[in-house]
């Protein structure tokens, strides 16, 4: 017997709106009795903290200690569709078990990832742990009434504190502490009581779809730091004495010239201290600062003259840094890390930054040459929240500025030293060495999307759809995918609302003779999620818009937009996605 999950053309990654289909390939030595075959989807959100000695972690964390260990866990189900793949509509009418030849046999299933996560939804969760009564997806005629399909017990999720947001991407950058996977699951039931199910599961990398951009416009977010060398001493020097030549008193008076020069009172030739350059330094972004996974920073460094200095200022090295910030919670703790990455880092470099003869208030824009060519490191994930963990990323640029013209290498200077010591002329010689310094310029927070562009006739969709909201039904949280959508040029009519699928439905109103409505029977409310009624209001009206307008019209919309056509890029968020799970065993929840 062997058990393979075989995708159909499966990405480099899998993203919001993308429609997986693949096949279940089941190969077996002798004929088998088979109960049903089940295929998930799921994604997970696992972290795991340890509670603090000293008594801090209080609260929440402190009662859910392990008996044996010190380490707390969630485990947010954060995506989680099942389908049955075997019987399918041809062979359910058949009394189960079902026999299976000897062979290979093969089941298609498929699925499409949605916008957002579904652990937030609690009558979701609650649907599958049984709270709402029958008729669930684990509703039937099967053992204990189950029908044979084992599904997770939603409950737990209750628990949890969440928040409804786009579905992150995968992750699994600090082994044993937090992680998010998504993967596709296969469960083979065979009947009897000895008889252990068969199982089998696949990852999948997943990178979720950006936010809509905001219009492009000309204001830019920056970060500046004005400077100023500091001043140098005047230089004295000993007054130079030539070589005395037999017809030198023929000469007369001709160094009378240089007599006039100020000397010291030991007779030493002075120069007048010069100013030092003052300079203000600028690095500027897009406003709102937003950098894209897999594409350059789009950066400009402006250099803008403030005091009135011959001197000449160069750009000597650059470091652009990508600080990134995951914070990990874990009930009432909360754990910080930070990751960094280098984008640019160069030395030994001699672009003018102040020229001579520049008035004050001159901006110098430097070359971006540097930079634009970099793309950011594939390891790079875009900005996320989601209940358990979150990422935010600030952007930080180094400079090193040079007062005179730098010096080319290290090797060249002590070849200069070199030649002074058997008697010849040093270029140095006689002039200052160039003056130093190294400014940071910080940007503490900006956006990382990943650039995978959602539909426009989704955004358009969503548009409408709000617009078209009655006011009189409560505010849901809005999503990342639809808080920023831009104004659109080709308007278009959005579909109609499907109905909401709750788990008891509705009764039409009973009409009477005349045509007119005699009552209206209200499905009956969960007890643990009792109705919100509104001032004067007895019974509450009945909602049949579904939870989120977005996730209806993910589910009638197309595919995500590529930009040029081009394939998608590498994301490195994962290691190997098929490795086992680094967090403590009690974070494996079973499902």
């Amino acid at each position: 017997m062997s058990i393979r999950i075989a995708l159909e053309n499966p990405p480099e990654f899998y993203t919001n709106l993308d429609i997986i289909r693949g096949q279940v390939v089941l190969s077996l030595s002798r004929p088998e009795q088979i109960g049903g075959i089940i295929v998930k989807l799921e994604g997970e959100a696992k972290s795991a903290l340890g509670v603090p000695a000293d008594g801090s972690g209080t609260g929440i964390a402190q009662k859910e200690r392990t008996p044996t260990g010190d380490v707390i866990y969630e485990n947010h189900k954060i995506l989680y569709k099942v389908t049955q793949a075997f019987p399918d509509e041809k062979t359910n009418a058949l009394p189960p078990p079902y026999v299976l030849a000897a062979g290979q046999h093969r089941f298609p299933f498929q699925f499409k990832f949605p916008f957002n996560n579904v652990c937030g939804d609690p009558a979701a969760m609650a649907k599958l742990g049984g709270l709402s009564g029958a008729g669930g997806i684990a509703s039937g005629a099967g053992l204990f009434g189950l029908g044979g399909i084992r599904v997770m017990d939603g409950t737990k999720q209750l628990m949890y504190r969440h928040v409804t947001k786009t579905l992150p991407p995968s992750f699994t950058g600090f082994p044993g502490q937090c992680e998010i996977r998504y993967y596709v699951k296969v469960t083979i039931q065979r009947p009897g009581i000895f008889k252990e199910n068969w199982r089998m599961q696949a990852g999948l990398k997943f990178l979720p779809i950006e936010p809509p951009r905001p219009p492009k416009s000309n204001h830019e977010a920056y970060a500046r730091r004005p400077f100023a060398f500091r001043p140098r001493s005047p230089r004295t020097n000993a007054p130079s004495k030539k070589r005395s030549s037999f017809f030198s008193g023929w000469g007369g008076s001709s160094n009378a010239a240089s007599s006039s020069a100020p000397t010291t009172a030991d007779g030493k030739l002075t120069t007048e201290p010069e100013v030092p350059p003052s300079i203000e330094m600028s690095a500027r972004l897009p406003h709102p600062a937003i950098i894209t996974c897999n594409q350059p920073v789009p950066l400009r460094l402006i250099a803008k003259k403030l005091a009135g200095s011959d001197a000449e200022v160069y750009l000597t090295a650059i470091q652009i840094d990508l600080i990134g910030q995951t914070e990990v919670r874990c009930y009432d703790l909360i754990n910080t890390e930070t990751s960094r990455w280098v984008i640019v880092s160069r030395q030994g470099l001699s672009i003018p930054v102040s020229r001579l003869g520049d008035p004050v208030g001159t901006e110098v824009v430097l070359p971006n040459d540097i930079w634009c060519n970099q793309p950011l490191p594939n390891t790079v994930m875009p900005s996320f929240v989601t209940c358990n963990l979150s990422r935010e990323y600030q952007l930080e640029v180094k400079l090193g500025l040079s007062w005179g013209k730098p010096l080319v290498s290290s090797s060249s200077h002590a070849a200069a030293v070199a030649t002074s010591l058997f008697g010849r002329s040093n270029k140095h010689e006689g002039a200052d060495l160039p003056q130093e310094i190294h400014l940071p310029l910080h940007f503490s927070s900006i956006e990382v999307y990943s650039g995978i562009a959602p539909p426009a006739a989704l955004i358009e969709a969503m548009k409408q759809g709000k617009k078209k909201r009655p006011q009189t039904q409560p505010a849901r949280p809005a999503t990342s995918s639809s808080a920023e959508a831009g104004p659109s040029t080709a308007p278009q009519q959005p579909p109609a609302l499907p109905p909401r699928t709750n788990t008891v439905t509705a009764q039409a109103p009973v009409m009477g003779t005349t045509g007119s409505a005699v009552g209206v029977v209200h499905p009956p409310s969960d007890p643990l999620y009792p109705p919100q009624l509104a001032p004067g209001e007895t019974e509450p009206p009945y909602d049949d818009a579904p939870p989120s307008y977005d996730e209806a019209m993910a589910e009638i919309m197309g595919g995500p937009v590529i930009p040029d056509g081009a394939p998608r890029p590498a994301y490195s968020g994962v290691t190997n996605e098929n490795e086992p799970s680094t967090l403590p065993a009690g974070g494996n929840e079973k499902s």
